[in-house]
């Protein structure tokens, strides 16, 4: 219970009269009207505050007033007795009970009084004033249709130098999606019942701290948030309230707020610790020196914004108000301000938030999940899309695309474009008087960028950002995170990129920036980037990917218009001439597949890459040509390629993406092959092996032919459909020791019916289904099929073969059938050789080298020799030399 108050004082005067007037209404009630009173008084204190019942059960009259009084206090206890009695059926009592304490209290009581009638009217003004939020394109959307949750962890989740990167899920144990109730757990009391009056919500630039902490502050107004808790809720960015001229208090910052100047400031205050004050961005704080240094006490004190809001963070201020505090990180200055802080993390959108995030930007469902669609099989944009920053640029971008009615194959589809229109975002969105300040700024911090990558850093120090006049810029606090790390004499002040990708984004920019006046670094230019890449498994390669995507047409052009700087043509030759000289080097040449590497033949499928494997060197070669979207530079590039081999491939969708495009690209005369691939999709595994099971359990092939036609699209679809385009030039298709789903054969099939300049087919060891067979067959046997050669190598005696043989009678092209290394039987060779006399078999050659024949099969052989003499069958026996006549014939 409070002490008694001074009955000399005027709170003393205001309870005594309280006292009395309480005395006087609970008097006129009869005893059943008196017990109804302390019933319904057990749940109407303001916000569920109650008096406990043991109190209350039997005291009278007399006790009834002085708990009330001291209890609540002399003007709100006035209060709880009226709305009481007005429950209690005692109407004309509350009359009297107000109009008397507005006799005797005056006016100001009942302005007092007000303060519980004007927290409905704040928050409908704050309901209203923060239901739409701007984006940075001054974009205003509903705040409930665009907030999307994020996770949040509590301090103790991971240590804070195990940050997670944009790859990497958090486990749903460790952190939490900001729901309501998580957002209603900040504030919860410990095993102890002490509830921290400060909760610091720490995260990386664009993580969504500042969208949470509005969102925090509409779902309090709506009712969600801290009921019983707090009275109101006020929002303090922290950054504009600094840069404000002048002094103000505290007072008038609240009143700011209000929805007019009549607020009842004084008696707000008056509760402190029914008060909220969000304080976001308060690592923006300086650290005060003099007469500054000492934070501000009293709430109607004017002073600098740096006080005020000093004096709240370091509770010398309202000790009892609950703060919510928003920063990057807790330096440790602000660490030494607050007083007892709990900290939680924001971790950016889960994989299912990032759904979310996309529908709700759209509001289209169509475009929505195409653009999702398109940004899931982008890897690399899809993992950074856990910064809700990164996610609005890249899904402003995509909307962009979808209103002008463009592919979002082209521009959008390369990250480089992306990044690029971040950086435009950033020039654009800075007063046109800082316009040049921030240019050199953006140079200055791709040149840190530059050295950090070629030697492998990703922290730097502070000295290194003064160095280069970065400190405090706008380009230092977008794209750079601010670390304090505790040392032997003093502390630490590290700066790294709010994430890698950035940084090596900004490094490639660098070079195209350094004849305009950037000295050049010890590094060296294009060229040093390039040979310091010329090998496998480099630290360089998503830079030189970047490099290539902002050499394209479009890229140059943007760099033109966003830095006034004309990219010299030579670069971009050097790096054609860099990609011309990797078909010397023979990175992206795979061994050719031969007898002796044939024991491969019986491997099911390729083994799964460990985790951290670096990646498929020719394969980051096609990326980089595929992030030009320069389609004469690609051709150009791919010239001294003339074989594509891509080897040990595990294919997601981006790289089908990637292959396709450069396949479309190629010039004329080029090869392609896949060597040891998965052709899979790691989810379609599972329904791949169901549909298997299903297929053996009706009945084998005859109810595969019935059920091709619903196979869905394969992985490879999008790359046999490039290969139809009449653009494209490629000659020659080689799938080699690859697990070939009857999927994949059948979009196959379907290519070979339309490619303008496919005359080579090579299908060589692979698992081949006797439908998959089949349905090649079917391609090959087309009238419009152009394929003149195909080689077949089968690990084993295959029923498929049969349909192979059968299409020779159809097939108007093909000149060429190698069947080396098959298993031929006998009943096999006579099928083979009566088509071979059918009039409508145009083959000239057929290749059966290293094949074992029977007599029976060798006779029947020479029979069609001499019906057509033209005909060549390349076999040693046939050809009058045999190497070893025991293993080329035998018998079946």
């Amino acid at each position: 219970m409070d002490q008694p108050e001074d009955p000399g004082s005027s709170t003393g005067l205001r309870l005594a009269v309280a006292r009395e007037l309480l005395l006087a209404a609970l008097e006129e009630l009869s005893q059943e009207q008196l017990k109804r009173f302390r019933h319904k008084l057990r749940d109407v204190g303001p916000d569920r505050r109650s008096i406990p019942w043991g109190r209350l059960e039997r005291a009278d009259a007399v006790d009834l007033a002085e708990q009330l009084a001291q209890f609540y206090g002399p003007e709100p206890a006035l209060e709880v007795a009226r709305k009481t009695l007005k429950r209690a059926d005692a109407r004309d009592v509350a009359a009297q009970l107000k109009e008397q304490r507005l006799r005797r209290l005056g006016p100001g009581s009942a302005a007092l009084l007000s303060v519980s009638e004007y927290k409905k009217k704040y928050r409908e003004h704050v309901l209203q004033l923060h239901a739409r939020v701007k984006e940075r394109n001054a974009r205003s959307v509903k705040i409930t249709k665009r907030f999307t949750k994020l996770l949040i962890a509590p301090e103790s989740a991971a240590p804070e130098e195990e940050a997670l990167g944009p790859a990497e899920e958090p486990e749903p144990g460790r952190a939490r999606r900001s729901d309501t109730h998580t957002f209603n757990r900040l504030f919860r009391g410990d095993e102890d019942g002490r509830r921290p009056l400060t909760v610091v919500l720490q995260g990386p630039a664009g993580i969504g701290k500042t969208m949470a902490a509005k969102k925090i502050l509409y779902d309090w107004a709506a009712g969600k948030l801290y009921q019983g808790q707090v009275d109101f809720a006020f929002f303090m960015p922290c950054g504009e309230l600094l840069e404000r001229p002048g002094t103000r208090s505290l007072a008038d910052l609240i009143l700011d707020q209000c929805p007019d100047r009549g607020a009842p400031v004084p008696q707000m205050l008056a509760q402190p610790q029914r008060l909220l004050f969000i304080l976001d961005g308060a690592d923006e704080l300086p650290a005060l020196e003099g007469p500054e240094a000492a934070p501000c006490t009293d709430p109607f004190e004017a002073a600098s914004g740096a006080r005020v809001l000093g004096g709240l963070l370091s509770k010398a201020l309202l000790p009892t108000a609950l703060l919510l505090v928003t920063t990057r990180a807790v330096p440790g200055r602000l660490q030494g301000r607050l007083c007892s802080p709990q900290c939680a993390e924001v971790r950016g959108f889960s994989d299912k938030d990032k759904k979310k995030y996309f529908y709700k930007f759209f509001q289209d469902e169509r475009r929505a999940e195409r653009a999702y669609r398109f940004v899931k099989e982008n890897e690399t944009l899809f993992a950074l899309c856990f910064v809700p920053f990164v996610c609005w640029i890249v899904c402003t971008v995509l909307r962009q695309q979808l209103e002008l009615g463009r592919d979002l194959s082209r521009t959008s589809k390369t990250t480089t474009s992306v990044y690029l229109l971040f950086i435009a975002s950033v020039l654009s969105s800075a007063p046109v008087a800082d316009g040049p300040r921030v240019q050199g700024d953006l140079r200055n911090l791709c040149r840190l960028a530059r050295e950090g990558v070629l030697g492998r850093r990703a922290q730097f120090a502070e000295k290194q950002l003064e160095q280069l006049e970065l400190r405090g810029s706008k380009v230092q606090t977008l794209f750079l995170s601010k670390k304090e790390l505790p040392g032997v004499l003093e502390t630490e002040v590290t700066y790294q990129f709010i994430d890698q990708s950035f940084q090596e984004f900004l490094a490639a920019l660098s070079y195209l920036l350094e004849d305009e006046g950037v000295p050049r670094t010890a590094a060296g230019g294009v060229g040093t980037l390039l040979r310091g890449d010329a090998q496998p498994h480099s630290h360089l390669v998503l830079t030189t990917r970047f490099l290539f995507g902002l050499l394209s047409a479009e890229g140059m052009r943007d760099i033109e218009r966003h830095f006034g700087c004309v990219v010299s043509e030579r670069v971009k030759q050097e790096a054609l001439r860099w990609v011309q000289g990797q078909g010397q080097g023979c990175p992206g040449v795979a061994p050719e597949v031969t007898e002796e590497t044939k024991g491969l033949e019986d491997t099911e499928e390729p083994e799964e890459e460990e985790e951290g494997e670096e990646p498929n060197y020719p394969l980051e070669l096609l990326y980089c040509l595929y992030e030009t979207q320069e389609d004469a530079f690609v051709r150009q590039a791919l010239c001294r390629l003339p074989e594509l081999a891509l080897q040990g491939v595990r294919f997601c969708r981006m790289d089908v993406a990637v292959l396709s495009y450069c396949v479309r690209c190629c010039p004329a005369g080029q090869a392609l092959r896949l060597i040891s691939c998965r052709l899979v999709a790691a989810q379609e595994k599972k329904k791949k092996s169901l549909g298997k099971r299903l297929q053996a359990s009706l009945g084998g092939s005859s109810s595969s032919r019935g059920t091709t036609k619903q196979l869905p699209a394969s992985l490879l679809h999008p790359l046999f459909q490039t290969m139809t385009d009449p653009l494209c030039h490629l000659t020659s298709l080689t799938l080699s020791h690859c697990k070939v789903p009857d999927a994949v054969c059948r979009d196959l099939s379907e290519a070979l019916r339309a490619a303008p300049a496919l005359t080579e087919l090579g299908l060589l060891h692979n698992r081949l289904s006797e439908a998959g067979l089949r349905m090649l067959s079917e391609g090959l046997a087309w009238p419009q099929c152009r394929v003149q050669t195909v080689r077949v190598q089968l690990p084993s005696s295959q029923q498929g073969l049969q349909y192979l043989v059968g299409m020779l009678r159809q097939s108007p092209a093909l000149t060429t059938l190698d069947l080396s290394g098959c298993q031929l039987p006998a009943p096999m060779v006579t099928c083979l050789c009566a088509v071979l006399q059918h009039q409508g078999c145009g083959l000239q050659t057929l290749r059966l080298t290293s094949v074992e024949l029977s007599e029976q099969s060798l006779q029947e052989l020479q029979a069609v020799k001499r019906v057509k003499p033209d005909l060549v069958i390349a076999h040693p026996v046939l050809d009058g030399h045999p190497e070893s006549p025991k293993e080329l014939v035998s018998t079946f």
